[in-house]
């Protein structure tokens, strides 16, 4: 654990902060001081979560994609096989589920940090302001990890890169131009303020869930925008009624419409 807290020390620039999180009570800050693993160690016994974060004044600098599976780690941060892009440190929180934590070359507001967590399908609901990850060394103590034998998923570190920074394209955001729409719903012309999943509705909560991405994307929404839209306005989760389930179909069903509107 020592060796993780030196590796994630040069990550960071040696300007970083552990926390203690209990998920009835709140989180507290924890130096990352060697001399406190025990006490770490004991509190993630107990059920308690250990977290990291960059401190504020190297936190432009960084920002964190979380909930990626294999697919989008592959797609988006390797530049080959067992090898990854610059700047990365990547964190396995349990199987099949990783963070990544990105060092960028030059310092990004919270609204680029956005664009690009969009871009990179990172979970919407994972804003990066004031954002924590998972600290490595130490298990995974969320109930729904929880694996059959009582025991808990070990949080991996699996690579990190501090020697080089990630080269993140300046954008100019107020600028963006927004996708032309086609395939109007039936009913005559939408406008984008008053465009509802009702208006797609397909007989299927399936079909219409993808409908109405593809409506939302062609008409500029985010990734973000459309996800959080599509929760709001779903009312029968009964086929998806785990948290994580309906994440992993969500964007299952997000990049598909992706692909078709390229």
């Amino acid at each position: 654990m020592e060796r993780i807290l030196w590796k994630i020390g040069n990550y960071f620039k040696n300007r970083f902060s552990l926390a203690v999180l209990d998920e009835t009570t709140g989180r507290w800050p924890i130096s990352p001081s060697p001399k406190n693993i025990p006490y770490l160690k004991a509190e993630n016994a107990s059920g308690r979560h250990i977290l990291l974060k960059p401190d504020p004044v190297i936190e432009s600098y960084y920002f964190l994609a979380d909930d990626l599976n294999i697919d989008l780690i592959i797609r988006h941060h390797q530049s080959g096989p067992d090898f990854f892009k610059p700047g990365r440190m990547v964190i396995e929180t349990s199987p099949d589920n990783y963070q990544v934590w990105i060092h960028s070359a030059r310092p990004l507001n919270l609204a680029e940090k956005r664009y690009w967590l969009d871009k990179l399908h990172s979970d919407p609901g994972a804003d990066p302001k004031n954002r924590w990850g998972r600290c490595p060394g130490f298990r995974n103590r969320k109930t729904k990890h929880r694996m059959a034998s009582g025991q808990y998923p070990l949080a991996k570190l699996i690579w990190v890169d501090w020697n080089r920074q990630a080269d993140i394209p300046n954008i100019e955001l107020s600028s963006r131009s927004k996708r032309p729409f086609s395939h109007q719903p039936r009913g005559g012309v939408c406008h984008k303020e008053n465009l509802t999943r009702s208006l797609y509705n397909k007989g299927n909560e399936s079909a219409t869930d993808f409908a109405y991405a593809l409506a939302l994307y062609r008409r500029g929404f985010t990734r973000t925008e459309i996800y959080n839209r599509i929760v709001e306005e779903r009312q029968d989760w009964s086929n998806h009624a785990c948290s994580r389930k309906r994440t992993q179909y969500l964007n299952r069903t997000l990049l598909k419409a992706e692909e078709i509107i390229g």
